[in-house]
């Protein structure tokens, strides 16, 4: 059986796009799967400068083997100031001095949302831009605009939205064959 690990971009205990992946991971049929939460694998700062005083942190590692472990990824990025958040962006850079090619062609599904009417569509435009060159093989997107109008008691309430992401869900399980 395939395995997919889903995450959000965000170390927020109340996370948005959080609530969308573990959703998203609900609409999977025949796989198993993870969720992951940032808060669960703290990491330092980066700086090379730590970097070649202690290495790589375990933390760090061990999130990368999940990711490199899982048949398929579902990612959320929060938007902060038009960015990915300082959290997710700190583990990121830490794994990919770990192995550049960090997102190992896995299928993905990378997804945004947020409470305003854009749902985080400039951080999915970057996050599409960077990842394939860490070896990111997105097979599907989705964008949930207006969170708190959209999503209500952990599902997608408008029925169109839900239905887009319905299809995206179907592209990223046919990538999985």
């Amino acid at each position: 059986m395939k395995h997919i690990v889903g995450f959000s971009g965000s170390n927020s205990k109340t996370s948005i796009n959080k609530q969308l992946v573990k959703y998203t991971l609900e609409q999977m049929e025949d796989v198993t799967t993870e969720l992951l939460d940032l808060n669960d694998f703290t990491v330092p700062l980066f700086g090379v400068d730590l970097e070649k005083e202690q290495g790589y942190p375990e933390n760090a590692q061990l999130f990368l083997e999940k990711m490199q472990w899982a048949d398929g990824l579902v990612i959320s990025l929060a938007e902060h100031n038009a960015a990915y958040t300082a959290a997710f962006k700190n583990i990121f850079d830490w794994m990919s001095r770990i192995d550049r090619n960090l997102f190992n062609e896995k299928p993905m599904l990378l997804m945004a949302t947020s409470p305003g009417g854009r749902g985080g569509a400039t951080v999915l435009g970057m996050a599409s831009e960077r990842f394939p060159r860490h070896g990111a093989n997105i097979v599907a997107k989705f964008s949930l605009p207006s969170f708190n109008e959209n999503f209500s008691k952990g599902s997608i309430i408008n029925k169109d939205l839900d239905e887009q992401l319905k299809v995206e869900v179907a592209k990223l399980k046919e990538a999985l064959k």
